[in-house]
């Protein structure tokens, strides 16, 4: 276990996620279609996922990605995924991606997960910056953003294209060991 607060735990992704993975993915597919189309795309039947479990648990061993799951300590429920990615160990730089079901929205797990998943980051992983690029849109997002000290550093012009509309501007967040 990474880390635990508020009836919560944060764990890597493991061989048993693939069901509870697709349930998530499935369940909130309205919710994630726009920002996390990838991993969604990804999860959309049991044999997807097993697959995709296959490929972030290889990742996770190889430094590739790293995927965490956030779920409820005493119910195993998944509540959301949290990734580090877009790694590049020379610039010792890293990028979270996060996503939370709508039964578990507004909680502030995601702000938390971020919170403990920066410390493993820089302690564990030796990443000296992270970041997080969001849609100024995306209000839940930015205050995850805000609520952890990560600081706006500029705008990417046409960074993100959702699935079936033209491209958004992305907003950079930077936070530093």
């Amino acid at each position: 276990m990474i880390a635990q607060f508020d009836g919560f735990e944060i764990n890597p992704i493991h061989e048993g996620d693939a069901w509870k993975i697709c349930d998530l993915m499935v369940a909130n597919a309205d919710r994630f279609k726009r920002y996390f189309p990838k991993t969604l795309e990804q999860n959309l039947n049991p044999t997807l996922s097993q697959f995709f479990v296959q490929k972030k648990t290889k990742q996770f061993q190889e430094k590739e990605e790293f995927l965490f799951t956030l779920k409820h300590s005493e119910t195993r429920q998944l509540a959301g995924l949290v990734y580090i990615k877009e790694l590049d160990w020379n610039k010792k730089q890293g990028e979270f991606a996060y996503c939370i079901g709508y039964p578990f929205k507004g909680q502030k797990l995601i702000s938390k997960s971020i919170s403990a998943l920066s410390v493993y980051a820089f302690e564990t992983l030796q990443l000296n910056t992270m970041q997080i690029i969001v849609n100024k849109d995306n209000i839940s997002s930015v205050k995850v953003a805000e609520h952890n000290g990560f600081k706006w550093i500029k705008t990417l012009k046409n960074a993100f294209t959702p699935t079936g509309e033209q491209p958004l501007d992305m907003e950079l967040y930077e936070l530093y060991k």
